[in-house]
């Protein structure tokens, strides 16, 4: 399965479209503006971008861009969209955008092109060093040494990545997600905003999430945990 970025400034459609990939057995990722989306970028690759045009802030296309002449535009990119004319497509097509998605987005033609866009992306042959995130206390320094400098075979595949790799992949992510997101509340005190912001999840999709890998968020600094809001599909 696949990590899935979606960029959006309407809190509908990410909550849509989060519902759908993740009954898919996608791992979804939400940003709310261009800001967001830089910092999970940031922070690792996505498997697939799906990013819309109209944005407050910066639109999509500026975004687009910005990924390609700063050379982090090595993933898929499908834009969403519900007033671009045909020479937007055009041109989103021409700075790398591979497809192109019309609102509202028809259950079918979303997953077609999710599948398709994910078939089509590249394999990832080497290690990204912002895509190195670890649950450990190491310093950064530190972390940045052993993703260029550990082998791919023999000792580096050993320890807890070794009992990660013989387990089946649902479970494996699961474990690691678990471990992930206890470090983020160790070190930030147990703020679900600022854990919210740092990882570009929904504070609802977040509770969620914690929830499901058994994650204790009432450690969290007192702040109410918000009921889930219906999803219309």
């Amino acid at each position: 399965m696949a990590s899935i970025l979606v960029v959006d400034d309407e809190m509908g459609i990410r909550e849509l479209l989060n519902e759908i990939l993740t009954d898919e057995g996608h791992t979804v990722y939400s940003a709310e503006s261009a800001i967001q989306a830089r910092t999970v970028r940031e922070q690792m690759r996505p498997d697939l971008v799906l990013l819309d045009i109209w944005m407050p802030d910066t639109d999509g296309i500026t975004l687009l861009k910005e990924w390609s002449n700063t050379g982090q535009l090595t993933m898929p990119v499908v834009m969403m969209s519900g007033h671009a004319t045909i020479d937007t497509a055009v041109e989103a097509t021409r700075i790398g955008a591979l497809n192109f998605l019309e609102k509202p987005i028809a259950l079918q033609k979303l997953l077609k092109t999710v599948n398709k866009a994910l078939e089509s992306a590249p394999k990832q042959t080497q290690i990204e060093e912002s895509a190195v995130i670890l649950p450990s206390s190491k310093p950064a320094a530190e972390l940045k040494q052993v993703a260029t400098s550990a082998p791919p075979q023999g000792e580096y595949i050993s320890g807890i990545a070794k009992m990660y790799f013989d387990l089946p992949l649902r479970e494996a992510r699961d474990l690691f997600e678990k471990a992930y997101f206890e470090h983020q509340m160790q070190i930030m005190g147990g703020s679900m905003t600022r854990i919210s912001e740092y990882t570009g999840l929904e504070r609802t999709h977040l509770y969620r999430k914690l929830k499901a890998l058994g994650v204790d968020a009432t450690k969290s600094k007192g702040e109410a945990v918000p009921e889930s809001p219906l999803v219309k599909q």
